[in-house]
């Protein structure tokens, strides 16, 4: 898989560098670099076949370009969006700058970005400067903006539970969990537990858990997309109450352990 990967991406200018331990592919190109994991696209593969490599191309090919262009905040206001990374994402640049960005849960963190069209840019404590607006105003603006996304669920159905996927990939799927007021209405329509899931940054799963099953199906389910995802976020569900959400761990075919 790594070969087919290097000879699928290969470009002038790019280099390739194999993290045997961690079984990672770096991709650098021009002093910027991209990390692929290898055992979630072999996960991916066997599920999308060759359209996996595709997919990985323009991945990677949108997000070098993209970390290649400055950032400017002036006028950009409408183009602000959060995104949702694991708690263990980095907290700085390759460059050393700090990036911008808010504790989310205990497993995820809220980073915001600047869209480019094709991609996003990471937004840093220096862009804000350089911009002269307030860390306050950047979240309003990007919070205001993820409510203006559309939020289309598949529904389905298993052993009485109910199961919303959410799946545009316009790259914000999972900012839609950021949406307090979508998420309030999801709750006001449950009847069971609400238990919300984002395995990677391409699908948010709203669960209403009636029963026992519910909750391994579930568990199942959130495992199988995080090791597919390309930018995976987190394998734990959370319970969503009064607005606030706690991850749970799940037990196959028992109720979640707080």
């Amino acid at each position: 898989m790594k070969a087919k990967l290097e000879d699928f991406l290969k470009k002038e200018g790019r280099e390739f560098t194999f993290d045997r331990e961690k079984e990672r592919l770096k991709v650098s190109e021009y002093g910027h670099f991209v990390t692929l994991s290898i055992p979630q696209i072999i996960s991916r593969f066997e599920s999308e076949g060759e359209d996996t490599f595709k997919k990985i191309a323009y991945y990677v090919d949108e997000g070098l370009e993209a970390s290649q262009k400055e950032v400017s905040l002036i006028g950009q206001e409408e183009k602000i969006f959060p995104v949702i990374r694991a708690g263990s994402h980095p907290v700085k640049t390759k460059a050393g700058e700090k990036l911008f960005f808010e504790e989310h849960t205990a497993e995820t963190k809220i980073f915001y970005v600047l869209d480019t069209g094709r991609s996003y840019k990471f937004i840093t404590e220096n862009d804000l400067i350089k911009a002269d607006v307030s860390p306050i105003e950047i979240r309003m603006k990007a919070m205001a903006n993820v409510r203006k996304l559309d939020t289309p669920l598949k529904k389905d159905t298993v052993s009485e539970n109910d199961f919303y996927f959410l799946r545009t990939n316009d790259g914000y799927d999972a900012s839609r969990v950021c949406n307090e007021k979508f998420l309030a209405e999801m709750r006001s329509q449950f009847t069971g537990e609400m238990v919300i899931a984002i395995p990677h940054q391409d699908v948010l799963i709203l669960a209403d858990i009636r029963n026992n099953t519910g909750y391994d199906v579930l568990a199942h389910m959130t495992l199988q997309f995080f090791a597919e995802g390309i930018v995976p976020v987190t394998s734990l569900p959370f319970v969503y109450n009064n607005g606030k959400l706690e991850p749970i761990f799940i037990m196959a075919k028992n109720r979640p352990k707080e």
